[in-house]
C-alpha cells in the first residue's frame, strides 16, 4: 500500500497518467491565470485583492506539497538532502518569488520600486511546469543552446559594429549619443524599425539597408533551428508514448 506522501507526489507531479493529477494540473493553470488578472489593473479593488490572496494561498499549498515530497522527486539523493536542496531548485525559486510579493512586509519594502508587481509577473513561468509543450520547448532551447548562443553573439557583434559606424558617419541630431545608435542598430537588425531614429545621409541609408537584410538572415536562422529540433522532440515523445 502506497504511503500518503507518495500519493500526494503522484498528484502534484507532472507527467503522471492519473486523472486526479491531470485535474490538479488544470486547477493550477486556472489559478495561475487568475493570479495574473490583478496585474492588468493599476487600482486594486477588493475583488482583485481577493483573487490575489486566494491564488497565493493555492500557490503556498502547492509549494509545501512539493517540498513535502521532494525525496520522491530525487530518489537517488538521501532524504535530508532532497528536502534541503529543493528550495534552491529553479522551479522552487520561481514558486517562491510568485508568493513573496503578496505579503505586506514585502510590499512595503519595495513599494517605491514597484518590484512587487514585476515579481508577480514571474508567475507566468509557472506555466512551464504544467505545460508539456513548454517543457519540450525549453528542452529544445537547452539542446540547441550552443548554436543559439553563437547566433546571439553574431547579432550582438553586428549591432555594436553598425552602431559605431552609424554614430561616426551620421551628423544628425538623432544620433547625438552612442546609445541612440545602439537603439537604431537593434531595431534595424530585428527588422522592427520604429522610424523614430533614422539616417539622413546616403551612406547611412546604405548601412541601414545592409543591416535590415542581415537582420532577416539572423532572425531566420534560430527560427529554423528551433523548429527542426522541436519537431524532432515531438516525434521522439510520440514514439515513447506508443511504446508505453
Amino acid at each position: 500500500m502506497k504511503q500518503w506522501r507518495e500519493k500526494i507526489f503522484e498528484i502534484v507531479e507532472i507527467g503522471t497518467d492519473s486523472v486526479i493529477s491531470k485535474v490538479y494540473d488544470w486547477f493550477m493553470l486556472i489559478f495561475i491565470v487568475v493570479s495574473l488578472v490583478p496585474l492588468a489593473f493599476r487600482e486594486q479593488t477588493s475583488i482583485l485583492e481577493w483573487m490575489d490572496k486566494v491564488s497565493v494561498s493555492v500557490f503556498i499549498i502547492d509549494y509545501l506539497l512539493r517540498w513535502l515530497t521532494a525525496d520522491y522527486k530525487n530518489p537517488t539523493r538521501p532524504k535530508w538532502q532532497a528536502f534541503l536542496l529543493y528550495p534552491f531548485s529553479i522551479f522552487a525559486i520561481v514558486d517562491l518569488f510568485s508568493i513573496l510579493p503578496s505579503f505586506m512586509f514585502f510590499n512595503r519594502a519595495f513599494k517605491l520600486l514597484r518590484i512587487t508587481r514585476l515579481l508577480k509577473i514571474l508567475r507566468i513561468f509557472k506555466f512551464i511546469r504544467y505545460s508539456e509543450n513548454m517543457q519540450i520547448l525549453f528542452k529544445v532551447l537547452h539542446k540547441e543552446r550552443r548554436i543559439l548562443f553563437t547566433v546571439f553573439l553574431i547579432a550582438l557583434a553586428y549591432i555594436l559594429v553598425t552602431a559605431l559606424i552609424m554614430f561616426n558617419v551620421e551628423n544628425s541630431d538623432l544620433f547625438d549619443n552612442f546609445f541612440a545608435a545602439l537603439y537604431w542598430a537593434t531595431t534595424t537588425l530585428t527588422t522592427v524599425g520604429y522610424g523614430d531614429i533614422y539616417p539622413s545621409s546616403d551612406i547611412g541609408r546604405v548601412i541601414s539597408m545592409f543591416s535590415s537584410l542581415f537582420g532577416v538572415a539572423v532572425i531566420a536562422l534560430p527560427s529554423g533551428v528551433i523548429t527542426a529540433s522541436y519537431l524532432e522532440e515531438l516525434r521522439e515523445n510520440k514514439k515513447k508514448k506508443q511504446k508505453q
